[in-house]
């Protein structure tokens, strides 16, 4: 069964890094996603855990009875700067390692390069993914991708087709609900074409922003380059989560140990426990209305994720 974690990144203000296990085991989750914070993993930076942090949180896990389902770092892997893409590579290779001491086998991940140079982002990548490769190995991690707004890549299918082209298994797709419509709204026929190399899906809604002839959002001046999304709670956006879980379900994706479904709301910290609560019971609720619904064979029939 898929593993339904919290992304406790509402409560990086107001509680301590160990007691995020505490907060997740009271809204009733089993697993937590650890993101980018200033005591672990912050962004674009060097990690900031020693052994000792590292045996105090595998403690806090098993005495709350959360498992770490994931680690979510944020590194200039992909950026065409050298200096900095270096950086990030060796950043990445200690969050790897972190991971494996924390008996974590999945990291989540963004491309993090830059739409304005995107052919020089993707050069970086592929370098980043050879001088990686090696500390992948050692570790048994996977690494899913999500093509973020404002990144050098940003539609779901072509990204699919860069991850696709490393023709390696520990390299995966990590879809975010909240970025749907950046990434082209495709999700019935990309999810299906991503198979066993989908690792995690993320539940946050967002805003159709092609809407109403591309004027659903207007921001200043006309013509910039500013990526708009939000990450609110489930049914509170454009996102049509019926056919996204029930895709999951006809794809197998809800049936796997491996797979994760993450609570990753950014826009309601003032009602950060009532919204982890109504999100937990969302999720379950549509894994279960999916489990009911009769699978459309058009759905794991592939096809080009057009």
């Amino acid at each position: 069964m898929v593993k339904i974690a919290l992304d406790p990144t509402p409560y990086h203000s107001t509680h301590e890094l160990l007691d995020f296990f505490d907060v997740a085991a009271a809204a009733g989750y089993d697993w937590l996603q650890l993101t980018p914070h200033p005591d672990l993993s912050p962004f674009f930076t060097h990690p900031r855990a020693d052994a000792d942090l590292l045996r105090r949180l595998r403690k806090r896990s098993a005495d709350s009875g959360v498992g770490i389902s994931s680690l979510l770092p944020v590194q200039r892997w992909s950026w065409p700067e050298e200096n900095l893409r270096v950086a990030a590579v060796r950043n990445l290779k200690r969050v790897l390692q972190i991971a494996a001491d924390l008996d974590v086998a999945v990291i989540n991940t963004e491309f993090s390069g830059r739409p304005e140079r995107a052919e020089e982002s993707e050069a970086g990548f592929l370098r980043s993914v050879e001088e990686l490769l090696p500390t992948i190995r050692s570790t048994g991690v996977r690494i899913n991708i999500d093509p973020h707004p404002d990144d050098f890549v940003e539609d779901g299918l072509d990204a699919w087709r860069l991850i696709r082209g490393l023709d390696d298994p520990a390299f995966g797709f990590c879809y975010v609900a909240s970025h749907t419509f950046h990434y082209g709204d495709r999700a019935t026929t990309l999810l299906p074409e991503l198979g066993d190399r989908l690792g995690a899906v993320y539940t946050a809604d967002t805003f159709d922003h092609h809407r109403s002839h591309g004027l659903r959002y207007i921001s200043n001046p006309p013509g910039n380059t500013a990526r708009v999304h939000q990450h609110l709670r489930i049914g509170a956006g454009d996102v049509d989560w019926t056919e996204l879980f029930t895709t999951l379900a006809a794809t197998g994706f809800l049936a796997r140990e491996d797979a994760i479904v993450c609570s990753n709301v950014f826009a309601e910290d003032e009602t950060a426990d009532e919204t982890s609560r109504y999100q937990l019971d969302a999720i379950r609720r549509l894994i279960e209305e999916a489990g009911r619904t009769p699978s459309d064979p058009a759905a794991t029939a592939g096809g080009d994720g057009r």
